[in-house]
């Protein structure tokens, strides 16, 4: 990076290669006579040089014909070695395409010897180390966009699709995660119907933040359907979740937080298993918490299966909100204490409503995401995963 001068002036330390001594003195007359603030060192040839180019210099004037490279391999050569340099050409042929050709290779510009005063020199070289600061931002800016875009396509094509074929059922989801910039964390939620009318719910947290959580909650999601689809109780379903976490986890650690539930669509009735994570919340007049104080712990920190199955019987219509710890741990009104889970009852009872069952999910769900955060003054920090799923006759 250029330094400050006694003038307050950046200082461009420029690398001259140059095999005749006689251009060389011309080039530090010129820059001398500019009003151009550099540091110049002057070398022979690309061998001798290759030191000062590994130290990174911002400006390289480069002689087209030096004893040790021939064509555009000297350009090619100082490019690999200092590739965050702006690189001007000094050619003595008046040929306009040979300094087109050396841009085309990657030279910011060229100059003709013997065509070149001071006002010129410095004139490039401040034009040659902008133009190649802008495109090097430019590169930058298009390759996080690119390397962006194939993380969206990615991590959407993770987040999985609900299978729910009863029209009376309705559903909304919501995911947000924590980390910048990213769209999947260490949530995880599914929703799958089986065709024996029973509906399957679950949602769980990976202890952390990171790649390495978001693909453990992936892989435990995936390994949920799985067994869901396969016909195994909650119990077996459980007990093999853990053993992929303690198989798949990157630290020994790492645990994992999770409700799964299991419900006759029809009538409301089934069993919940909560290992270590909020309860879910059953949306009624007023809202409540189903099963707390009545689960186990996490996965991943005993070796025993220490989850009850809690019975349900919510009855033909029915509506739950499940969700993750981000949506209870940012501030609440309250003294800006935590907002919890009786924080989070509150919220539910004054949020609005909409008219039907499928926008009273959607609009309660934005609801709550956009109030929590209000409180919270600022975006959460952890990641949010929440969906409402329900039944309406």
């Amino acid at each position: 990076m250029p330094q400050r001068a006694a003038g307050g002036d950046a200082v461009v330390p420029v690398l001259l290669i140059e095999d005749d001594q006689a251009d060389a003195m011309l080039v530090r007359e010129y820059l001398s006579d500019s009003g151009l603030t550099v540091t110049l060192s002057w070398r022979r040839s690309l061998a001798e040089a290759a030191p000062d180019l590994a130290a990174g210099p911002v400006c390289v004037l480069l002689d087209l014909g030096l004893p040790d490279s021939t064509g555009f391999d000297g350009l090619r050569r100082v490019l690999d070695l200092a590739p965050d340099a702006a690189v001007l050409m000094l050619t003595g042929a008046s040929d306009a395409s040979l300094g087109i050709a050396a841009m085309a290779a990657g030279a910011q510009d060229y100059l003709i010897k013997g065509q070149v005063d001071g006002a010129t020199l410095s004139r490039c070289i401040r034009y040659a180390v902008e133009r190649k600061r802008a495109n090097d931002s430019a590169r930058e800016l298009r390759d996080a966009a690119l390397r962006q875009a194939e993380y969206a396509r990615l991590e959407r094509g993770l987040l999985p699709v609900p299978i729910i074929e009863d029209s009376t059922v309705y559903h909304a989801l919501r995911y947000r995660a924590g980390r910048d910039q990213a769209l999947l964390g260490g949530d995880f939620y599914d929703l799958v119907e089986l065709s024996d009318g029973t509906l399957h719910a679950m949602i769980g947290d990976v202890a952390g933040h990171g790649p390495d959580e978001a693909a453990l909650g992936v892989c435990l999601r995936v390994a949920w359907r799985t067994l869901v689809l396969s016909g195994h109780d909650a119990e077996h379903t459980l007990a093999c979740l853990q053993e992929v976490l303690q198989r798949e986890r990157h630290r020994p650690d790492v645990f994992a937080t999770l409700v799964t539930l299991s419900l006759d669509i029809g009538t409301g009735t089934g069993q919940l298993h909560v290992a270590g994570h909020p309860p879910p919340v059953l949306l009624g007049e007023p809202p409540a918490l189903l099963g707390e104080g009545r689960g186990g712990p996490p996965l991943g920190l005993f070796d025993e299966d220490l989850w009850p199955a809690i019975p349900l019987a919510l009855g033909p219509d029915w509506s739950l909100l499940l969700y993750t710890d981000g949506l209870i741990e940012g501030r609440g009104p309250a003294g800006r204490r935590l907002l919890g889970c009786e924080g989070l009852l509150d919220l539910i009872s004054a949020a609005e409503t909409g008219p039907t069952p499928h926008g009273f999910a959607e609009t309660l769900a934005d609801s709550l995401l956009k109030t929590v955060e209000r409180l919270n003054g600022e975006a959460l920090a952890d990641d949010v995963a929440m969906f409402i799923v329900g039944r309406h006759t």
